[in-house]
């Protein structure tokens, strides 16, 4: 274990930024927010080269801070990824490898012993609080967000809840606050907009101590649905509509599913923009670091058209796919006086890499169990960044599936639950970013050291077998 940890220790890069060398009483513990939309793609912002939907905001925080161009998702559906995320593992070893529902509401609960960030996080002396969509967890369970390192929660705890914008009830911490007006034929109270104004009252509750602010939003997540107001008013009317009309499953209905999705989409940058001045009102901007990413690739359900708003910016694949539109994802992080304004970087990180940042950046010392490496050198323009020898993702739908990427190579295998040892594509990202030439033939060298890497990254999970 002593071994583990020393290697860890090295991976990470503990201590090469310099400044963080100091003992934590020595330093002001900056307050963290940490925002993640909910099937966002890759190309859906501005930065990002969208064309048609609004995100002035989170454009601006780009200009203010760093956008990176080659950040991933945990994987391509929400659990696993969250999951990735929170205990700061690839989906070779992460608990949640895949969306498994619990009844009458929820998805399998994280383990009594799986340690988060935010558990960490609270040890080191920040107040967390969670607002939005959890779904590692139900209400009492093992994976209920008050075990799992947030002091506080409000929002929905099941993602399959999360379908409707206009819920029954939502969850603040155990208890079930029951949202009067909404049903299957009424439409009273946005669930979003209360989640926001949590959202906002807990940076103001909390100015005077630091703290780690986590809003996984549900935007804009299909279904497709929200006020006929100003943001949609924007939209109505512009384009082309097909009406989406439900065959069954759980999302709403919408006569002009294009508009609404653009408005979702500019709701949530102005959300966004609500959090930066609510932390600039309080004085609090300078000493906070602010990110902003997706849990996963643009989707297509509910009536949503990746391809009309090219979500996905030019990569291949959505939601589901384990090519690169499946699991890019933006990533935006701005911290006044540390992260150069208007910088790019094309450091390749993922989810399980924020556990090691956010410690580092709160002067602890590393988890033994992640898989992380910290891209806080990077944030602060440092030399010394250490580089994953690749990335990993597995997903275990659709007949499991796996990815590589190492370098400019992304080897991707499907079927994998009928043939473990199964034929891996292989793709050159720099002359093929949009992965459309399967080069595996031409290079049998680089296969044979992804099928490697896959067979080491690789955990059985009983839970979760391919």
């Amino acid at each position: 274990m002593r071994r583990f940890f020393l290697i860890s220790l090295l991976l990470t890069g503990w201590g090469s930024s310099g400044v963080w060398s100091q003992t934590k009483s020595s330093v002001s513990l900056p307050n963290i927010v940490f925002i993640l939309a909910d099937d966002l793609g890759y190309g859906d912002l501005g930065v990002y080269g969208q064309k048609i939907i609004k995100t002035p905001r989170i454009d601006r925080l780009a200009r203010e801070g760093m956008r990176f161009l080659n950040f991933y998702a945990g994987t391509t559906v929400c659990a696993p990824s969250r999951s990735s995320l929170m205990t700061g593992q690839h989906t070779g070893h992460t608990y949640i490898r895949g969306n498994k529902e619990a009844k009458p509401e929820g998805q399998l609960p994280l383990g009594e012993w799986v340690e988060t960030f935010p558990q960490l996080l609270q040890k080191a002396g920040y107040t967390t609080g969670a607002f939005g969509k959890w779904g590692l967890g139900m209400v009492g369970t093992t994976g209920d967000p008050n075990k799992k390192g947030f002091d506080v929660f409000y929002g929905y705890n099941c993602q399959r809840q999360s379908h409707s914008y206009y819920p029954d009830h939502l969850w603040h911490n155990s208890k079930r606050i029951e949202l009067q007006g909404n049903s299957s034929k009424s439409r009273l109270q946005y669930a979003p907009d209360l989640i926001q104004q949590q959202t906002l009252a807990f940076i103001s509750d909390n100015k005077d101590r630091p703290f780690f602010l986590f809003v996984p939003t549900i935007l804009p997540h299909a279904g497709l649905e929200g006020p006929e107001d100003e943001y949609y008013k924007m939209y109505n009317g512009r384009f082309d509509e097909t009406p989406f009309i439900p065959k069954g499953g759980s999302y709403a209905p919408s006569t002009t599913p294009r508009a609404t999705f653009a408005a979702m989409v500019t709701r949530l940058d102005a959300y966004v923009g609500q959090i930066l001045d609510k932390l600039e009102a309080e004085g609090l901007a300078d000493n906070t670091i602010v990110l902003f990413s997706s849990d996963n690739g643009a989707h297509q359900e509910g009536g949503a058209d990746p391809a009309f708003f090219n979500s996905s910016g030019g990569l291949r694949g959505v939601k589901r796919d384990l090519y690169e539109g499946g699991i890019r994802t933006p990533m935006i992080v701005r911290w006044p006086g540390k992260i150069k304004k208007g910088s790019r970087s094309s450091h390749q990180g993922a989810f399980w890499d924020i556990m090691p940042t956010f410690l580092q950046i709160a002067g602890q010392p590393p988890s033994q169990h992640t898989d992380g490496i910290s891209f806080l050198p990077t944030l602060l323009g440092k030399k010394d960044q250490l580089r994953h020898p690749y990335l990993y993702w597995e997903f275990h739908e659709g007949g499991g599936r796996q990815a590589v990427r190492t370098g400019n190579w992304k080897g991707v295998r499907l079927d994998v639950s009928k043939n473990a040892d199964g034929p891996i594509e292989l793709y050159n990202l720099k002359t093929d970013p949009t992965e459309k030439k399967n080069v595996a033939d031409r290079h049998p060298d680089i296969v044979a050291k992804m099928a490697a890497y896959m067979k080491d990254a690789h955990r059985p999970s009983s839970l979760f077998p391919f």
